[in-house]
C-alpha cells in the first residue's frame, strides 16, 4: 500500500468554462463572443463544432449541481459570459444574463457547494473585438468596469474570485500561434495584448479593493514544465526562455511589479518592444489573495538554434500520452509548484485546473476511464509532495466536471469525469467521478489500489 493523504482543511472542487458547458447562445440577450464567431468561420474548429448548444447547461444547471452534490466538492469553479452580461461589452446591462447568474449562485450556495467565480474565460464580446479587442486599452476598462459591476451584483454570495484565465492562451496561442479565437499570428500583438490582460487583471483588482467587498482575489494562469535535455548551457537557457514564457512573463509584473529582463531582451531580439504607460506596473503589482494554477503537462526541451520562437525544441523521450497527444509529467507539477514558492513565496495557491483528456465512451451503461484516474492519482500524488515541501495549497479543482466544447478541438477531446452524450445531452458517471468521490470522502488514496 501507498497511502497518500492530503490536509483535513483542503478544499475539493472541480472547474469549467461558459462558453463551453453553457449553450443558450442566444437565449436572453446574450450577445456574440469572439468564440461565436470563430467557431462558425470554417476550417477554425475540429468538425465545424460550436458552442451554440454544448451541454446545454444553461438549462440543465440544476441536475448538474445534483451531480456536483454527490460527487462531494465544496467548491465549484465556473466562469460568466460577459456577453451575456453586457451584450456589446459595455453600455446597458442585460437583467436576464444577471438573473440567470444570480439562480444559479443560489442554487450551488443552497446545496453548500462555495462559488469560484471566473470573469473572464475567453469569451471577449465580439462587439469589443471589432472594436480592436485586446490590444485596444478601452477594452482593458470595459472588463474593469463589467468586473465592478459583478463585484458589486453578487457581493456576500461570491467570495473568490478570478479575473483572468490563462492570459498565455488569450495573448500568445490566439494571437501568435493563432489557434484559437480571434486567430491571428502576430508576436507584436500578442505581447502587447499579454500586457493588457495583466493590466485588466489589476484594475479589477483595484475596483475590488475600493468597494470594500468580503473575499478574495486573485488570477489562474497556465503553466508547463520545461525539463532542459542536457546539463549545457544553451539547452537550459532555451528551457528557461520556454518556461519563462508561462511563468516569469506572467507572475513577475503581479509579485514584483516588473517585467523579467531575460525575456524583454529575447523578445527584443525578435523585433517586440513593450509599450508600459505610466502608472501600468503600479496597478499589475499589487496584492491578491491567491493565484489559481492550471496544470496539465511538460516536456525535455533543448536548444535548437532558429527553431519557433525561442530556439528550442521539445523532445519527445517516450512519456506516456493522453489521447490529446500532451505528455503525462506529474513530476513537473511537482517542480512548477515547488519553483512558485521558491520565487514568489508562500503565495496561497488554488490549482483551478488539473486533468486529463481521454475518449472513452460508454459501454453499458459505465465509462471505464482507468487511464484517468491513473493521471489523477499521479498528480495527487505530486501535490501531495508539494504540500509536505511547504508549498502552500489550499484547494484542488479538477477540470473538468463535464464532457465539453473543447475549444479548437470541438466535441472531439473529452477532459470530464462525467459523460456526455452531445447527442442526447444525458450525464453518464464515469468510474474517475466515483474514484475522486471516494477520495474527497476519505481524504486520502491508495496509489496502488
Amino acid at each position: 500500500m501507498a497511502i497518500i493523504e492530503f490536509p483535513k482543511d483542503i478544499r475539493w472542487g472541480a472547474a469549467t468554462a461558459a462558453y463551453q458547458i453553457e449553450g443558450a447562445a442566444t437565449k436572453d440577450g446574450r450577445g456574440l463572443s469572439i468564440w461565436d464567431t470563430f467557431s462558425k468561420t470554417p476550417g477554425k474548429v475540429l468538425n465545424g463544432d460550436n458552442g451554440d448548444i454544448a451541454c446545454d447547461s444553461y438549462h440543465r444547471y440544476e441536475e448538474d449541481i445534483e451531480l456536483m452534490k454527490e460527487l462531494g466538492i465544496d467548491i465549484y469553479r465556473f466562469s460568466v459570459s460577459w456577453p451575456r452580461i453586457f451584450p456589446t461589452g459595455t453600455g446597458e446591462v442585460n437583467q436576464s444574463g444577471l438573473q440567470y447568474y444570480h439562480d444559479f449562485v443560489d442554487a450551488l450556495l443552497a446545496n453548500g457547494i462555495e462559488p469560484m467565480c471566473t470573469l473572464y474565460h475567453w469569451d471577449l464580446p465580439q462587439a469589443l473585438q471589432d472594436k480592436g479587442g485586446w490590444e485596444n486599452r478601452e477594452t482593458v476598462d470595459a472588463f474593469a468596469e463589467y468586473s465592478d459591476l459583478m463585484f458589486k451584483e453578487f457581493d456576500g454570495k461570491i467570495k473568490k474570485w478570478i479575473t483572468i484565465n490563462e492570459p498565455w492562451c488569450v495573448s500568445f496561442l490566439s494571437n501568435f500561434i493563432g489557434i484559437h479565437a480571434p486567430g491571428y499570428q502576430n508576436l507584436q500583438l500578442a505581447t502587447t495584448i499579454s500586457h493588457h490582460l495583466l493590466l485588466a487583471h489589476g484594475k479589477a483588482v483595484t475596483k475590488f479593493r475600493e468597494s470594500g467587498l468580503t473575499g478574495e482575489i486573485g488570477y489562474a494562469p497556465n503553466l508547463e514544465w520545461n525539463e532542459p535535455y542536457s546539463n549545457k548551457q544553451e539547452d537550459i537557457d532555451a528551457c528557461n526562455r520556454g518556461m519563462g514564457w508561462f511563468i516569469e512573463w506572467f507572475f513577475d509584473p503581479v509579485f514584483k511589479g516588473s517585467y523579467p529582463q531575460f525575456m524583454l531582451d529575447w523578445f527584443e531580439k525578435k523585433g517586440v518592444t513593450l509599450s508600459i504607460q505610466d502608472g501600468d506596473m503600479a496597478f499589475i503589482h499589487q496584492p491578491i489573495d491567491f493565484v489559481g494554477i492550471n496544470y496539465y503537462t511538460g516536456s525535455v526541451v533543448r536548444y535548437k538554434e532558429n527553431h519557433e520562437l525561442f530556439d528550442n525544441e521539445k523532445v519527445d523521450i517516450g512519456y506516456e500520452k493522453t489521447d490529446f497527444d500532451w505528455n503525462i509529467y506529474p513530476e513537473g507539477f511537482y517542480k512548477a509548484l515547488s519553483k512558485l514558492k521558491d520565487q514568489y513565496g508562500q503565495i496561497p495557491i488554488y490549482i483551478t485546473e488539473n486533468g486529463a483528456c481521454y475518449n472513452d465512451g460508454v459501454e453499458n451503461g459505465r465509462v471505464k476511464d482507468q487511464r484517468r484516474i491513473d493521471y489523477l492519482k499521479q498528480h495527487l500524488t505530486s501535490l501531495s509532495r508539494a504540500i509536505d515541501s511547504g508549498v502552500n495549497i489550499k484547494g484542488y479543482l479538477t477540470w473538468s466536471l463535464l464532457d465539453n466544447f473543447e475549444w479548437a478541438e470541438g466535441y472531439d477531446k473529452r477532459f470530464g469525469i462525467i459523460h456526455v452524450d452531445f447527442n442526447t445531452l444525458e450525464r453518464t458517471k464515469k468510474d474517475s467521478y466515483y474514484w475522486y468521490k471516494q477520495t474527497i470522502k476519505n481524504g486520502w488514496f491508495d496509489m496502488f489500489y
